[in-house]
Parts: C-alpha cells; sequence; structure tokens
C-alpha cells in the first residue's frame, strides 16, 4: 500500500517536472507573441476616462479569459483530429490583424470624417462614452481572441509530441500566464499617472525624490500612451505577417535573404492594404445598392 503511494507520489513529481520544463519552452516561443500582444492590448486598453480605465480593462480581462475557455478545448480537439483547421483558423486570423493594421495606417494619414468630428468635441456624453466604451472593448476582446489563438497554437506546438496531459497542462498555464502577465503589465501602465500623484503629495517636501519620480511618472504616462498607438499598429503587421510566413510556403521561401522581422513587417502591411482595398471596395458596393 506504502509502496504503491510512493510510486504514485513519484510519478506525479515526473509528470510535474516534464511540465516545468516544457512550460519554460512554450514560454520561450511565445515570448515574441506575447510581447505583442502586450503592445496591442495596451494601445486598445488606452485612451479612457480616468476613473474608467481599471473597469474597462477588467472587462476586457474577461473577455480574454472567455477567449481562452473557448479556444483552448477546440484547439486540442483540432490539433487530434483536424490539424489542417488549425493552420487555416491562423491565416484568417493573420488577414483579420493586417486589415486591421493596414486600416490603422491609413487612417492616420487619412481620417475618417466620424473621427474628426469626435476629437473635435472636447466634452463627450455619457450616453457617447458608454459607446465608445463597448466598441472599444469588443474591438480590443476580438483582437484578443486571434492573439491568443496564436499564442496558444504556439505553445501546444511545442509539446505535441508529449502526453496529452501534459499537452494540456502546459498549453492553460501559458494561456493563463498570457492573460494574467499582459493585462497586469496594461494596468500597470494606465494607472502610472495616478502612482505618479500619489508620489508626488507622499510628503510636504517640493523637490524630493518621491516629487521627481512622481513628475516623471505623470509626464511619461501620455508619451507612453500615445507610442502604444504606433507599437501596436507595427505588432498586428508583424504578427500577420509572422502567420503567413510560417504558414503558407511560398511566403516563407520569400525572399530568403531579407531579415525575417522585416520581410514578417512588409508581408504583413501588403497583405493589409490588399485586404483594406477588398473591404472597402465591397462596402461601397453595398452602401450604393442600399442607397
Amino acid at each position: 500500500m506504502a509502496s504503491g503511494l510512493f510510486a504514485l507520489l513519484d510519478d506525479i513529481a515526473t509528470v510535474m517536472d516534464d511540465v516545468a520544463v516544457m512550460s519554460k519552452v512554450a514560454a520561450k516561443k511565445t515570448a515574441g507573441i506575447l510581447g505583442d500582444d502586450l503592445a496591442v492590448n495596451a494601445e486598445k486598453a488606452s485612451g479612457f476616462v480616468t476613473d474608467r480605465e481599471l473597469p474597462v480593462l477588467w472587462a476586457i480581462t474577461k473577455g480574454s479569459f472567455l477567449n481562452k475557455l473557448i479556444i483552448l478545448p477546440i484547439a486540442f480537439l483540432l490539433s487530434a483530429f483536424l490539424p489542417v483547421a488549425v493552420t487555416i483558423i491562423l491565416i484568417i486570423g493573420g488577414l483579420y490583424l493586417a486589415y486591421e493594421g493596414a486600416e490603422k495606417i491609413y487612417d492616420y494619414f487619412f481620417p475618417h470624417e466620424h473621427f474628426k468630428k469626435v476629437t473635435a468635441v472636447e466634452d463627450l456624453t455619457t450616453m457617447e462614452i458608454k459607446e465608445a466604451e463597448k466598441a472599444k472593448i469588443k474591438s480590443a476582446i476580438l483582437t484578443d481572441f486571434i492573439l491568443s489563438v496564436e499564442i496558444i497554437i504556439i505553445a501546444l506546438g511545442t509539446v505535441v509530441e508529449e502526453s496529452i496531459s501534459t499537452q494540456i497542462i502546459v498549453t492553460s498555464i501559458i494561456a493563463i500566464l498570457a492573460t494574467v502577465g499582459v493585462y497586469g503589465i496594461v494596468a500597470i501602465i494606465v494607472r502610472m499617472d495616478e502612482f505618479g500623484v500619489k508620489l508626488i503629495n507622499l510628503n510636504e517636501e517640493t523637490n524630493s525624490f518621491s516629487d521627481k519620480l512622481g513628475r516623471l511618472l505623470v509626464s511619461a504616462l501620455p508619451k507612453i500612451i500615445k507610442s502604444m498607438t504606433f507599437i501596436g499598429t507595427i505588432a498586428l503587421l508583424l504578427v500577420s505577417g509572422g502567420i503567413f510566413s510560417h504558414n503558407i510556403d511560398f511566403f516563407h521561401h520569400l525572399l530568403p535573404s531579407w531579415p525575417s522581422i522585416l520581410k514578417e513587417f512588409l508581408l504583413g502591411m501588403a497583405v493589409g492594404f490588399v485586404v483594406l482595398v477588398l473591404i472597402n471596395f465591397v462596402k461601397k458596393i453595398f452602401s450604393k445598392k442600399v442607397h
């Protein structure tokens, strides 16, 4: 009886060691996409009214957890019974990310009239603020879904030769760490100015270390938030270009002497603008039919 218990504990310890090792490998392979995920979601979760930042971020985080709960079992089933479907889903997701990145670049140079009108209004009504929040939360959760698919598939690929139990545990650990880590850091970024104000008010001195650090944090936040739009756009194009390069043989062997980061960025941007032109063309056709 005792020997059987010790043998069981030894088996559990061995499995946990394997899980720890494979989790480290999976974390290293997904580090790049997690960095992109952080940049994209920091940009998505910023720009709200100060007292609404954390509630909005929490709504996005809950959506992210729900995304993982949906994606994980489907990924395990498809990987086991229909692996080609995983590739197809990745490419479709890549098309959406490329389109979103290209649309951001296009809107920067040619802003929509609606965008001009909204940004010209200094004081939005409560209803307008709520509608803007809902739209941005939906967009953030959709983008998170696509990035989550990429993260989970990459993590799953590192343990595809392991037992099904190891696959489930390792991939689930990476999925949870992705959500907690990414949105935890985003929360720190968006509340940085409030922490800076608290440091400034920490004592009555006017030029203490806490005052200097607080003013630095307060003044740095707008620059960080502004840069997130640029970084997030680059990340969208890099992630999408990486999906095309790794899953489409023609693109994989295209321009072999070019640095992969440059190749993936240009590939994501090129495909994104093609999709943007097609979607805008379809929109015009439908708008003409409606009128």
